[in-house]
């Protein structure tokens, strides 16, 4: 289990525990929030030899190398900067797109960076802005080799202010190295919450139809659509 944008560990820690991962990795730019997270770790449990957190910034310098995971997930800032220096062009995490994401955008230079990093037949998902669906320029050409890859498998529409730290709707795509088929599971969860009065919450059933719509893979009306590749 591998997570590029670890924070205080609380994602790599509910995944782990729910995917019963062996070994636990991932990096955090914050000197303090890294310190965190490899407490956080102890505190619930996880010995010390099974796991691996690393600090440093995860575009500019990536601690990992080459290594691969069974599944990396992520919920890295949104619309971050980074430099996208020309190195990167050269760089293997993001060289076969032919372009790099947007200095003022690094959503896709964080899903190109995690998809790098998964293994032949892992799984990986990325909360990401409703942005990456559809901007274009550099980020479109990204999108349209990822769809032509036939790595992205699933898109999940979730509930506007379901995030402590921005009140926009987001969505969480899921991707595969290699499989079979191009076609791309829609699926429109952002209707499925409960109303707070500072934050939105989806509950244990909100999740679980979701995951049963995810499972089924096949169209429901005004809940899920899946999209051949003609069609997109």
């Amino acid at each position: 289990m591998f997570d590029p944008t670890c924070g205080s560990g609380s994602l790599l820690l509910r995944t782990a525990k729910s995917g019963k991962a062996d070994s636990i990795f991932g990096q955090e730019k914050n000197p303090t929030t890294f310190n965190l997270c490899r407490m956080n770790m102890l505190l619930h449990g996880v010995k010390y030899n099974d796991f691996d957190i690393q600090n440093g910034d995860t575009l500019e310098a990536d601690a990992f190398g080459d290594r691969q995971f069974d599944a990396v997930v992520a919920n890295p800032p949104f619309s971050a900067d980074w430099t996208a220096a020309d190195k990167f062009n050269n760089d293997d995490r993001f060289s076969k797109a032919g372009v790099l994401a947007p200095r003022s955008k690094a959503d896709y230079a964080f899903i190109l960076h995690m998809i790098y990093h998964l293994n032949d037949g892992g799984t990986m998902a990325c909360v990401a802005p409703h942005g990456v669906l559809f901007r274009g320029a550099a980020e479109g050409k990204i999108r349209e080799k990822l769809l032509r890859s036939g790595n992205i498998y699933a898109v999940i529409g979730l509930p506007a202010n379901l995030f402590y730290n921005t009140s926009i709707p987001t969505c969480i795509i899921v991707l595969k190295k290699h499989r079979d088929g191009r076609d791309v599971l829609f699926i429109d969860a952002s209707k499925k919450f409960n109303k707070g009065k500072k934050q939105n919450e989806m509950t244990d059933e909100h999740i679980d139809e979701v995951m049963d719509l995810y499972g089924r893979r096949e169209m429901v009306e005004k809940e899920s659509y899946l999209a051949s590749f003609e069609d997109i």
